[in-house]
C-alpha cells in the first residue's frame, strides 16, 4: 500500500496501552512507521508514532484528513475524533 492510500485512513491499534482504539493515519515516516492521531488523546499537532504491524487498517477513510495533508494544510481535531466516533458507533475496523 502506498503513502496516498494510507493517509486518512482508519486504524484500530493491536499493540500497546492504546490497544483497541481507532485513530487516523495523518501522516506516513517510512515503510514501517506512522503518525497517526485521534484527535482527543493524540492530537494533530502532537500525534503518535506507531509501527504498521501494530495496526489494523481499516476500509474507512477520512477524506476531508487526506486531501488536507495532500494540500499542505493542517487537519482538523474534531473533525477525526467525530468521524471517528461514528466509525467506532458503526463497528468500523
Amino acid at each position: 500500500m502506498n503513502d496516498k492510500e494510507l493517509l486518512g485512513r482508519v486504524a484500530r491499534s493491536n499493540a500497546g496501552r492504546d490497544k483497541g482504539r481507532l485513530f487516523i493515519i495523518i501522516g506516513v515516516i517510512d515503510d514501517k512507521y506512522v503518525y497517526i492521531s485521534d484527535g482527543k488523546l493524540r492530537s494533530v499537532d502532537k500525534p503518535k508514532k506507531k509501527k504498521l504491524r501494530h495496526l489494523i487498517l481499516g476500509d474507512a477513510v477520512l477524506d476531508e484528513a487526506r486531501s488536507s495533508i495532500l494540500s499542505g494544510k493542517k487537519v482538523n481535531n474534531k473533525s477525526i475524533s467525530e468521524f471517528l466516533q461514528s466509525q467506532d458507533d458503526n463497528k468500523g475496523v
